[in-house]
């Protein structure tokens, strides 16, 4: 066998080594973003029209989310906003509308408090997103119908459910990231 056969099986098998090593690279990050997302994941796709521009654009999500300064509630504030919580609860017997503006109100609070920006709804769900894919859709669901509400058009039973979807985003927020490990764990 000549030296140049040689060396072109051997750069041939370098770059079908090198392909197989990108190509995990890829499913393996694919798989990182699609574990930490969750179902955003799939809705970035569905809304950038395609994987690749999906996972730049949740990257950068990642990158942003980064450079915030997002914080642990003390326990005092916690405990304060589980009250305000309860009490926005109870005004909902007679109150369902100004209720749901409400829990609207206080979920943004406890995102300000923890470190998030609160100036668009548009980036308050990509700065959530990273953090609270799993919970994001009960964001959209509960904004959705109070929007909604403020228009005169949600009927009680959707301004119960939008209640029920700020619950799941403000408990997520309130707890302490080392408690939500704890409560995650089998």
């Amino acid at each position: 066998m000549s030296t140049e056969t040689l060396v072109a099986i051997i750069v041939a098998c370098a770059l079908v080594l090198i392909l197989i090593g990108v190509g995990v690279w890829m499913k393996t990050r694919r798989r990182r973003l699609q574990s930490r997302f969750g179902p955003e994941y799939d809705r970035t796709v569905e809304e950038s029209g395609g994987r690749r521009s999906a996972e730049r654009e949740l990257r950068d999500r990642e990158r942003r989310h980064d450079s915030l300064e997002i914080r642990e509630l003390p326990p005092e504030a916690r405990e304060q906003y589980a009250r305000d919580w309860g009490r926005i609860q109870e005004r909902f017997v007679d109150q369902p509308q100004t209720a749901v503006a409400d829990a609207d109100s206080l979920v943004t609070r406890v995102m300000r408090d923890r470190g998030y920006p609160t100036d668009g709804y548009r980036q308050q769900l990509q700065d959530l997103s990273v953090e609270h894919g799993r919970t994001l859709e009960h964001y959209r669901s509960a904004h959705d119908v109070h929007i909604r509400s403020g228009a005169g058009s949600a009927t009680t039973e959707e301004l119960r459910g939008a209640m029920v979807h700020y619950r799941a985003l403000f408990d997520e927020l309130l707890v302490a990231p080392g408690d939500r490990q704890r409560t995650e764990e089998p």
